[in-house]
């Protein structure tokens, strides 16, 4: 180890255990053990703590994750008839995000393509999607006039 590391790690062992020092009570007697402790597990990182996320690979090839009753999805290779909901839920990211990530294109859809026309049809059965239809005028009633 390079002198200049060395004192990096002396550095950051006084830090560490002086903050638990502060919160926690600790015999004089353990104090060099749990220096000794902290310097041997600082020793043996290998590499400064950078978090970087390694490219992940999709559960499947994105061209054959899409079938006419589900879609699979390329997170956790399991099969789906909305996507929109687990994404969310179990990745919490949004169907644009999930787009992004993958380098897939605007329109790659997010239910699967029969669960999708069986949605349409039945809101079509129940009328929705449609503008109202204008109610039809009532008549103005006329006021006869009293027999006399």
């Amino acid at each position: 180890m390079s002198e200049e590391n060395q004192v990096d790690l002396i550095e950051l062992t006084a830090e560490i255990v002086s903050a638990y020092v502060q919160k926690n009570a600790v015999p004089v007697g353990g104090l060099p053990d749990l220096i000794a402790s902290v310097n041997l597990a600082l020793s043996q990182v290998k590499s400064p703590a950078v978090a970087q996320q390694e490219a992940q690979k999709p559960a499947v090839n994105p061209k054959r994750s899409v079938f006419p009753d589900y879609i699979i999805s390329l997170e956790d290779g399991k099969k789906y008839k909305s996507l929109k909901r687990h994404l969310r839920t179990a990745h919490n990211i949004s169907p644009e995000e999930y787009r992004e990530k993958w380098g897939l294109p605007k329109d790659y859809p997010m239910v699967a393509p029969s669960y999708s026309a069986t949605r349409s049809a039945l809101a079509k059965s129940l009328g929705l999607g449609r503008k109202r239809t204008p109610a039809p005028a009532k008549k103005a009633q006329t006021r006869r006039k009293a027999r006399v």
